[in-house]
């Protein structure tokens, strides 16, 4: 490990020289420590989006942009998609090492036993309008939680009650997700069956038909959804992980922190990229299916047209999950046999970034949110559950943010700001204005 506080920094302020700690990360990331500038001199930083800011330091999940290197507690994310399934990916990131078989098989049956949902929440689906979008829904849902279970809300109770809630989402989210999509189709809800795998059990609760009694999750459709809800799992400190620090760290209740997580997700730019690329395609084939005409269209500098999906704001050379990711979209597509104009598309506009040189030498490949909407819909998802699909992989990471924020009890979160407004004027009575 190298020394965290190997240098100062010099900043001089109005004729005053004043220092502050470098801080050095575990891979070499490097950080000037201004916890004390507004203190000592009086100064605040502007960084607008915070794209500069360390807000904390973490040892749950590294990504270089860079070098396209994303790992979790050391661990990395080829060798974790390869080798390890959904759950066990959750337990690293929330204890901090892979579990052996005990300690799994305690984590797993602990998930299985909480797996069903209160009754009640089902009339709550009965006030939500017909085509309600389903973000909007399991934002609603995860939040009603807390009134199920009002222990959760004392942020003072004992670790084991806390632990115990954090059981209760990770068991509950895959429940509520299948009952938003069987809602959405106007079918009869299926229960969990628990001598089903993680995944298995929410692929069963979402696309078997209650008079299906011999329903069998294909073995590459498990595996494709274990591998995408392990690439979700956690992205260090993007939109909606900083967002359910700053919400935790008012010491809310775990369901409304992760609800607010859940609508962070939900805008075009985060999580909600995946929709927004079926519904590209979508447009593509609506406009006669010419993929040369949108290719032509995104290299056009004067056209406001982007093709969503790839290139990445993080990663400078290539997503390392899209790799990883584009053997199972194939393997998925190869065993569904699925003939799908749009997914048709979908291949010809992956062609074209791979080997056009505009998009090479830009390194405009296709990202996870490419390849995870094709699977998805190859799957038999409608396009509006792709963002809560992907809420679902992502919930142990927001929790392993919260509960690293909430053991290192770091204050409340509170950004300053440059006022730029009005200076101070007097009030004139409505009349005389």
């Amino acid at each position: 490990m190298p020394d965290n506080k190997a240098q100062n920094c010099i900043i001089n302020l109005e004729g005053n020289t004043y220092e502050f700690p470098v801080i050095i990360g575990s891979e070499g990331e490097k950080a000037i420590d201004i916890s004390k500038l507004r203190d000592t001199t009086g100064y605040v930083t502007l960084d607008i989006g915070y794209k500069n800011t360390g807000a904390t330091k973490s040892n749950i999940t590294f990504l270089d942009g860079e070098l396209g290197i994303l790992r979790h507690r050391g661990y990395s994310i080829e060798d974790l998609a390869e080798k390890a399934n959904f759950l066990e990916v959750a337990y690293l990131l929330l204890k901090g090492e892979l579990p052996n078989k005990d300690q799994f098989e305690d984590f797993d049956e602990s998930i299985r036993h909480h797996t069903l949902v209160n009754e009640d929440l089902q009339n709550i689906f009965k006030t939500f309008p017909t085509g309600s979008h389903p973000m909007g829904q399991l934002i609603a849902m995860i939040s009603s939680l807390s009134a199920y279970y009002p222990k959760a809300l004392d942020p003072n109770r004992s670790a084991e009650s806390k632990n115990r809630t954090v059981l209760r989402l990770l068991a509950k989210m895959p429940t509520i997700c299948a009952m938003i999509y069987k809602k959405r189709m106007g079918h009869p809800v299926v229960y969990p069956n628990n001598n089903l795998d993680y995944v298995s059990n929410f692929l069963n609760m979402t696309f078997k038909h209650v008079s299906d009694s011999d329903y069998q999750p294909d073995p590459v459709v498990v595996d494709a959804m274990n591998k995408l809800l392990i690439l979700h799992a956690d992205h260090e400190q993007n939109c909606s992980a900083s967002t359910v620090r700053l919400v935790g760290s008012s010491q809310a209740n775990l369901y409304a922190t992760i609800a607010a997580g859940v609508a962070a997700l939900w805008g075009p730019l985060h999580g909600g990229a995946n929709q927004e690329v079926l519904e590209m395609l979508e447009s593509i084939k609506a406009d006669g299916g010419n993929v040369q005409k949108w290719v032509d269209k995104a290299k056009d500098k004067n056209d406001p047209f982007r093709l969503m999906g790839f290139g990445h704001r993080v990663y400078k050379n290539f997503d390392p999950r899209a790799k990883i990711i584009k053997k199972t979209c194939d393997d998925v597509l190869n065993r569904l046999g699925i003939n799908d104009p749009v997914l048709e598309i979908a291949k010809k506009l992956e062609e074209a970034a791979l080997t056009d040189p505009y998009f090479v030498e830009r390194k405009l490949y296709p990202n996870v949110d490419f390849y995870s909407g094709i699977i998805y819909r190859a799957i038999g998802f409608p396009t509006e559950m792709f963002t809560a699909l992907f809420a679902l992989g992502r919930l142990p990471g927001w929790i392993a943010q919260w509960q690293e924020m909430s053991t290192e009890n770091q204050p409340i979160g509170r950004p300053r700001q440059i006022y730029t407004g009005q200076t101070p004027r007097s009030f004139i009575p409505r009349g005389e204005r």
